[in-house]
């Protein structure tokens, strides 16, 4: 049997009453105290102090405050008026039984309605965040979208202006030919002059003495034959042997054949990854061989998948991608994982950067990213974010229209959301 407090004592103005409670030598927590706005109970086994109240208050404003072995109600009434007590006089058992039922019942609807109040908030917190999220990573992808082409623009102005450079030197170095080959021209007409000059007839007196003088001998002698004679040809050129050096160069082309600028930015960024790999994976020396390629890890966590061994494959994913974050099939299949394993929020994440790196969307990775779209659809689903959900799914259905299961799925997610919109 409960022991009654009956000891108290309360005062009252038009607006509050003011009720002191003793409970010396006793543990009082807020749990201990009960109230509505027509019952206050106060419960500390196995004391009990209970007060049907002679009017309803703003139990809501309502306070309590404990200490000194005192606990001190101040009760705010809901209409200003005085009452002739504190608790209801003369009333039946019936009736207080009914007031303390209708006390607990009304305190349980209360309960249930700030647990609704309470997880609607949460939900609504969850979306905001997802939201925020995705618009900071559309920023993020944005933004390095317009450092590509920056990039771009300024590697395309760097080959342009190379192409002009190219073009002077090679027409400089044409003038200069042209140049050199019309002195060449003009030396040779030099000397066919010469040539012409010591050829030319003589005159009569000079012709009659070697006419005289060619007598006698065989008629195949002329006095062109004696002229030829004073003609030597010129001496055979000189041997030589011609010392080639190649420059050392990475790529197979010629150095003239090549653009300097692109080759150097592409070996400095190989030699970056290598750095980065080498930095992350120094903790990974142990690992057999085969262990260290990204290939056979994405083929094992395919294998662990099939077997329902979502963990492992997870496992097997994550040591791929920090070997290689740069292939799509591992973020993808690692949303696979998630999804079974119910790490929306994860799965979100990988299907997203699959869809980052599946760029530019050609044929080739149709499938990829229609299998990215459904995964990160079917996780936005479940997390009751319907309207992201259909987003993706229709997405996939404009890049595959006959896919029949997308469709269907596609037009129940429309169902879910009218029925939403039609309870709310």
């Amino acid at each position: 049997m409960p022991v009654w407090l009956r000891e108290h004592r309360w005062r009252q103005t038009a607006a509050a009453v003011y009720l002191s409670l003793p409970v010396r030598g006793l543990r009082v927590t807020p749990a201990n105290i009960f109230c509505t706005d027509r019952y206050l109970k106060v419960s500390i086994p196995p004391f009990l102090f209970e007060a049907i109240l002679y009017a309803d208050i703003d139990d809501a404003n309502s306070t309590a405050k404990i200490g000194n072995g005192i606990i001190f109600f101040t009760l705010y009434k809901k209409e200003a008026a005085m009452w002739d007590s504190l608790t209801l006089a003369n009333a039946s058992k019936e009736k207080l039984q009914y007031l303390r039922e209708n006390a607990v019942l009304k305190a349980h609807e209360k309960a249930k309605e700030e647990t609704e109040s309470k997880k609607v908030t949460k939900q609504e917190h969850k979306k905001y965040a997802l939201e925020a999220t995705m618009k900071l990573e559309e920023a993020e992808r944005k933004r390095i979208e317009d450092l590509k082409e920056k990039e771009r623009q300024k590697v395309t102005k760097e080959l342009e202006l190379w192409k002009k450079q190219q073009e002077d030197a090679e027409k400089q170095k044409r003038v200069q030919k042209e140049g050199e080959l019309h002195q060449e021209v003009e030396q040779l007409k030099e000397k066919k002059k010469e040539k012409m000059n010591k050829t030319r007839i003589p005159n009569e007196g000079t012709s009659k003495m070697r006419l005289k003088a060619t007598k006698g001998c065989h008629g195949s002698r002329t006095m062109f034959s004696e002229d030829l004679k004073e003609e030597q040809l010129p001496a055979p050129r000189s041997a030589a042997t011609i010392k080639i050096n190649f420059t050392s160069r990475v790529f197979p082309t010629a150095l003239r054949e090549s653009r300097v600028a692109e080759e150097e930015e592409w070996l400095r960024k190989q030699a970056e990854a290598r750095r980065t790999v080498s930095a992350d994976l120094s903790e990974l020396e142990d690992l057999k061989e085969e262990e260290k390629n990204p290939d056979w890890l994405k083929d094992k966590g395919n294998k662990m998948f099939a077997t329902g061994n979502y963990l492992a494959a997870v496992n097997a994913y994550n040591l791929a991608v920090r070997l290689n974050n740069k292939l799509p099939l591992l973020y993808l299949n690692r949303a696979a994982c998630h999804l079974k394993l119910r790490n929306l929020h994860k799965a979100i994440e990988d299907s997203s950067k699959a869809l980052e790196l599946l760029t530019p969307p050609v044929p080739d990775n149709e499938s990829a990213r229609v299998k990215a779209h459904v995964r990160r659809g079917t996780a936005f689903c479940q997390l009751e974010l319907y309207t992201e959900g259909l987003q993706d799914y229709e997405a996939a259905l404009k890049i595959d229209p006959k896919n029949k299961t997308i469709e269907k799925d596609a037009e129940k997610i429309r169902h879910l959301i009218q029925g939403t919109t039609q309870d709310s």
